[in-house]
């Protein structure tokens, strides 16, 4: 079983086809969403129409819940953001189209498990919410602990939108670390994040997501190069959305 793991699209449409075009060709079994399909971008219906088509689930992100109910403790940026969006779900004029986008936003998980894998959008301890950073493996013992003691073998994140693989040990390993491939080997606790589809933080603007095989026991770790230039420029005609938000894109941050 091969299965494509995205997260963190925020509305970013371009992103998401190019990655979803590259998932076609990978012999993928089945495409899997952590969460964040909406928040900062300017194609959120468009977006959230294509999970909904592809995906054989998705989980609540942040992000989704500040659009679908409120945005708790959000920047002025993000908060306002989240308005726009929801606006853009409540304009649609064919009340068919309109129930069955609600109906899959309200539908969205908060954890899902299969097989060895646990899947929340933040941390096993707040599913929603909490970030799980790199500098944490290091800076943050008790914290990464407590996070471990919730893991039973094997979990996957979004959130933080930086792809990587944490280990109990506790450790951090960046796709770079390891060629792209990670293996999944030894008895470590694992805690696996794809990156961010479309709102990369790690300094790389491209695209991020990756491939779980669990015949070859490993995860694959993809970056792909999408019109960042389109996306910003939508952005930045919208006038709810903040410029920062497409400005933001090009440099990966």
């Amino acid at each position: 079983m091969r299965t494509a793991i995205v997260s963190d699209i925020h509305g970013n449409l371009e992103a998401l086809e190019v990655v979803l075009a590259d998932i076609e060709g990978r012999n993928v079994d089945r495409i899997i969403c952590l969460g964040d399909i909406l928040g900062y971008g300017p194609d959120p219906v468009a977006c959230v129409d294509r999970v909904a088509e592809v995906c054989e689930w998705s989980l609540l992100g942040n992000h989704d819940y500040g659009a679908l109910y409120e945005p708790t403790n959000f920047n002025a940026a993000a908060e306002q953001a989240a308005y726009w969006t929801r606006a853009q779900f409540e304009k649609e004029p064919d009340e068919e189209a309109a129930a069955r986008r609600w109906e899959f936003l309200g539908g969205l998980k908060v954890r899902v498990s299969f097989g060895d894998f646990l899947c929340v959008h933040g941390s096993p301890r707040r599913p929603i919410n909490e970030y799980i950073f790199p500098e944490d493996a290091i800076n943050s013992p008790v914290k990464m602990q407590q996070i471990f003691d919730r893991v039973q073998k094997w979990c996957m994140v979004g959130h933080t939108h930086v792809p990587g693989v944490f280990t109990n040990e506790p450790d951090f390993y960046p796709p770079e670390d390891v060629d792209s491939v990670y293996k999944l080997e030894g008895d470590d606790l694992l805690i696996i994040n794809p990156g961010s589809v479309g709102q990369p933080r790690d300094m790389d603007p491209r695209a991020s997501y990756a491939v779980l095989d669990e015949t070859q026991s490993h995860v694959e770790f993809h970056r792909l190069p999408y019109d960042v230039d389109s996306v910003v420029k939508k952005i930045h005609a919208i006038p709810e959305l903040s410029n920062w938000l497409g400005d933001r894109l090009l440099e990966g941050r």
